[in-house]
């Protein structure tokens, strides 16, 4: 199933609940949670007190990216705060296999993320323990960056190498997303997709609307070949 994830770090925090009330109502499966920590990547977005603040405003699955250093340090303190699915950086990760154990022992599904640079190669001990795998398509640390159009072959590789090893994860990219290129983001073979400035400038409803509409085509046509 293919699901959109707004990232709210474009969201306008003046009217953040209102704003999630328009993205629920228009249909978007997850909630996406940049979190930055100035030391991992140059910003400093927000933590648990924003999460634990609307927690309880929505039922929609609350998917967390975390881009900072060692995040095991904060993996229960994110459960607490509302977190569905967390997802970690290889590159953050002192120990990335101990750091996903946790995640799953605290009843939250378990993602990995890689930059850009980073080769598919270091999930291959820890792949049949994720639930998710974000490809980022730009180099993380601000929003409205434009999509390395590499990051398509990179997609590819890794569905190519899920299915080898029989796993069946989602993949997620984010970073550059549109509604001119999300079809070819789909194809690549991604079915999770964060986006943020495609979202939230303009008609918020219109342009999760958009991406719905694509979705629903791309998967009618996928399902007649």
């Amino acid at each position: 199933m293919l699901k959109l994830a707004p990232s709210i770090l474009s969201a306008d925090f003046n009217i953040l609940g209102e704003q999630i009330s328009i993205m629920e109502e228009a249909g978007a499966e997850y909630l996406h949670f940049d979190v930055m920590d100035g030391a991992f990547v140059p910003s400093i977005t927000f933590g648990m007190p924003v999460m634990a603040s609307i927690r309880n405003r929505t039922k929609i699955i609350f998917d967390v990216h975390l881009m900072i250093e060692e995040p095991i340090r904060y993996i229960s303190d994110f459960k607490k705060a509302g977190a569905d699915i967390i997802t970690v950086h290889a590159e953050a990760c002192k120990h990335l296999h101990k750091t996903i154990t946790m995640i799953k022992e605290l009843g939250m599904k378990a993602g990995v993320s890689l930059n850009p640079a980073t080769p598919l190669n270091v999930l291959d001990y820890v792949m049949k323990d994720l639930d998710m795998v974000l490809i980022m398509s730009v180099n993380p640390g601000f929003g409205g960056q434009t999509f390395i159009p590499c990051s398509l072959e990179k997609i590819k590789k890794l569905r190519e190498k899920a299915d080898q090893a029989g796993c069946s994860i989602d993949i997620e990219v984010d970073g550059g997303i549109t509604t001119s290129n999300v079809t070819d983001v789909l194809d690549a073979g991604a079915n999770v997709i964060v986006a943020g400035t495609s979202i939230f400038k303009g008609n918020m409803k219109e342009n999760i609307t958009d991406f719905k509409k694509i979705f629903h085509s791309f998967e009618q046509q996928t399902n007649k070949d």
